[in-house]
């Protein structure tokens, strides 16, 4: 079983009379990407500092390996940041920033150095690059260099605050595919802030969802995409199709959800855990669409709408379908057998909708409602 590289516990961070972090407790495993992920002001920048001792905690205990380092200075700790803006020396070469941090240190020969700089450049793949400034090569190639320099001392923990985020969209992407790879190679702990969920879905091993302080969901990015338990983690790793409604019997191992319209849906009976007021969640995709006399598997969640905006985007079609209950419903339907725009439905056609219980996550309802309706 792997270790524990990072232990937060009741973390709490204040700036005068704003709350930056509020009681954190968290656990990175010895080798694990793993990501703080959440809009602008959730604390996971603020988070992150802390771990790398550029921010004082107002409260609660901070371990690095099973080291307690909440007071201590970033020097002192066994972590290196790689930051937004790279932060490279402009004045020296690819080679030199690389082997700024070996030198710094001390104790080593040159021959070692060299050769420890030829593995980061390697790595990263930017062999032949050592004699280039700064100014002389893009910004991608800038990022891996600021890579290059992190990693080079070998950190039990490396930081990474949204790194990727000068780049354009194309390299950024790549560069997903990239950190991911280097990370897996040198087996060093990644601790990644983002606020882009497909960015940090695609490299993550786990993920903490930030909001207002601390994490409301933590898990793997199938887990938190598929079985969200909030409103906010819902709606922030993708669209979601929330229809409130009450827990009406069970059929089976699934309960009964009895909507706005009076449809009766069924959900994997572990996910409404003795709640009444529920709002089931269905993403876009999973809906399928059909004609209302066509006959659908018994084994389906069904219900009928009307379309009222289609939008042909490409790899799909967007259609926005308001049900019955009045609820406006999101659908991403491929565009394989519909090949054209005169086969896709059209606004005021009346639809059938179906996806499988199994598709269905469920959210506690605050919003109260009349049992009656």
């Amino acid at each position: 079983m792997p270790g524990v590289d990072v232990r937060l516990v009741d973390v709490v961070k204040r700036f005068g009379e704003t709350l930056a972090v509020d009681h954190v407790n968290l656990e990175v495993q010895d080798g694990e990407f793993f990501s703080l992920l959440g809009p602008s002001g959730c604390g996971k920048t603020t988070t992150l500092r802390m771990i790398g001792g550029f921010e004082e905690p107002t409260s609660g205990l901070i371990e690095l390996q099973g080291q307690d380092v909440t007071w201590l200075p970033p020097y002192k700790r066994n972590v290196n940041t790689v930051f937004q803006n790279y932060a490279l020396f402009p004045h020296l070469t690819v080679y030199e920033n690389v082997a700024f941090g070996l030198k710094r240190r001390g104790g080593l020969k040159d021959g070692e150095i060299k050769s420890r700089v030829g593995e980061m450049l390697k790595l990263v793949e930017l062999p032949g690059f050592d004699k280039r400034k700064p100014n002389q090569i893009s910004g991608g190639q800038a990022q891996r260099v600021a890579l290059a320099r992190a990693l080079i001392n070998r950190p039990a923990v490396l930081l990474l605050d949204e790194p990727l985020g000068a780049l354009d969209l194309k390299l950024r992407k790549q560069m997903q595919v990239e950190l991911k790879r280097i990370q897996q190679e040198v087996g060093i702990t990644f601790i990644y802030v983002t606020h882009d969920q497909e960015e940090a879905m695609t490299m993550s091993d786990r993920i903490a969802v930030m909001n207002r302080g601390s994490y409301e969901q933590l898990g793997d990015p199938e887990s938190l995409y598929e079985r969200p338990t909030t409103r906010f983690v819902a709606g922030f790793l993708g669209v979601s199709n929330l229809l409130p409604g009450t827990a009406d019997g069970t059929a089976g191992a699934y309960a009964v959800i009895r909507l706005a319209d009076n449809t009766r849906v069924r959900v994997p009976a572990a996910l409404v855990n003795g709640n009444h007021n529920v709002e089931v969640g269905i993403r876009p995709e999973k809906i399928r669409l059909a004609n209302p006399d066509s006959a659908a598997s018994p084994e389906t969640n069904q219900m009928r709408g009307v379309i009222k905006d289609a939008s042909y985007i490409g790899v799909s079609t967007q259609y926005i379908v308001e049900s019955r209950g009045g609820s406006q419903l999101t659908v991403y339907e491929q565009n394989v057998e519909r090949a054209t725009r005169a086969e896709l439905w059209a606004p005021g056609e009346e639809v059938a909708l179906s996806w499988t219980p199994e598709h269905t996550f469920v959210i506690k309802d605050t919003t109260p409602h009349d049992a009656d309706n």
